[in-house]
């Protein structure tokens, strides 16, 4: 009986080839090295054995035709942290004070910068996938409780650094864009009743005196936090009463109406403010290395005042909303407080069309009695109880005259 052969007689192991070689044995790639027309040597990943042989083929051909290769054929790997970075800096250069955040070495840089940085900084940036930004973005959310705007907005950036890659060739697609941003919930938007203002101003007043302006200007012109907080005094024109947003949130500029409440506020700010050029600074700080300087954010007082007033689910940016609410209420219409809010689109407006039920109902009660016409369901009853015989409504089509 004829012994059959092994597997491993069976497995001829390819002949050696002089010019390519495994880096890591019994990795599967393979590398080529060679020397170019200029007798320089060269080594260059090919991928499997086949492609090494038809690499290393093609590189002696140009070498017997005297191609000149470039210094560098290898370019070192572009990591997702160069290209956050480009996204930082062009933030900082660009935008102004918009979402910038001083980090420990006193540089104002993005404040998406930092977690992006760490979750993604160190990865090749030709290989990060949708698949990974979703799973990236989703364990920063729920690591940090961000919302549903936080989120997106740190898809933003990470999308911005793309396109700045692609821009200066570095990249040569933008994975990002296709990542599918998430839906917020807009449906309920809070704003500060008459008696919640009350209640907050009574604790403001008593406990952060200096800050009362701050919350009149937020809720006579609507503005974002950092925009408010990013004005300076060349920015109010006091002869227009208005305020000027040289890059809003939507990319356009835009333009603030100062109500007579408005201008008070800052007549205020600005006795606190002196020779400043910004128009809220800080003024009561224990500090006095901050004193004088720009503040940033009201959170360092407003959430307590909110806490103490037992105002529940209230933050900065509903005072934005109250803005947009009591306007609609006083009966302003949709395109004007589209204008006064800085809204690209109507469709952003119109969540305010239905804030007040009461509101609401008085709308809906004046059409009682309107034109003189009285409703076919009268609530009047006759002697007995009965309704009312309404009169009878004549059907015959008058004569032509």
């Amino acid at each position: 009986m004829t012994e059959q052969p092994t597997a491993t007689a069976r497995r001829r192991k390819p002949p050696k080839v002089r010019g390519i070689y495994e880096k890591v044995k019994g990795s599967g790639v393979w590398w080529v090295s060679y020397r170019d027309c200029a007798g320089r040597r060269r080594r260059e990943k090919a991928g499997t054995r086949g492609m090494a042989l038809a690499l290393l083929d093609r590189r002696r051909d140009e070498r017997r035709r005297g191609v000149k290769l470039p210094e560098t054929i290898r370019r070192k790997a572009v990591t997702v942290g160069t290209l956050l970075g480009m996204a930082a800096e062009h933030v900082r250069a660009h935008y102004s004070t918009q979402r910038l955040a001083a980090k420990g070495s006193g540089i104002a840089t993005d404040s998406r910068y930092p977690a992006l940085l760490a979750e993604f900084g160190s990865l090749a940036a030709s290989a990060l996938t949708p698949q990974r930004i979703e799973q990236g973005l989703s364990k920063l959310a729920a690591e940090r409780e961000w919302s549903t705007a936080t989120v997106n907005c740190h898809q933003a950036f990470l999308s911005l650094a793309y396109r700045l890659g692609l821009a200066n060739g570095k990249v040569q697609a933008n994975p990002a864009r296709l990542v599918r941003r998430r839906q917020p919930d807009n449906a309920r938007v809070r704003y500060l009743t008459p008696e919640e203002e009350t209640r907050l101003r009574a604790v403001i007043r008593a406990d952060w005196p200096g800050h009362e302006p701050e919350l009149d200007l937020a809720l006579h012109t609507g503005l974002r936090m950092s925009n408010q907080y990013g004005l300076r005094w060349a920015d109010i024109d006091w002869e227009r009463s208005q305020a000027i947003i040289g890059r809003a949130k939507n990319g356009r500029p835009h333009y603030a109406r100062l109500n007579s409440a408005a201008v008070q506020a800052l007549l205020r700010l600005k006795a606190m403010a002196g020779d400043s050029e910004w128009v809220i600074v800080n003024a009561d700080t224990a500090k006095s290395r901050y004193k004088g300087q720009p503040r940033r954010r009201p959170r360092n007082w407003f959430e307590a005042a909110v806490a103490k007033a037992a105002i529940p689910d209230f933050t900065w940016h509903c005072l934005r909303h109250t803005f947009a609410s009591r306007l609609i209420m006083a009966g302003v219409d949709l395109r004007t407080v589209q204008e006064l809010m800085g809204h690209r689109t109507i469709q952003m407006t119109c969540r305010y069309a239905h804030l007040s039920p009461a509101h609401e109902a008085g709308a809906v009660e004046q059409l009682v009695g309107f034109a003189g016409v009285q409703s076919g369901t009268r609530s009047g009853t006759g002697d007995f109880g009965e309704p009312e015989a309404q009169p009878a409504i004549s059907t015959r089509v008058p004569p032509v005259q």
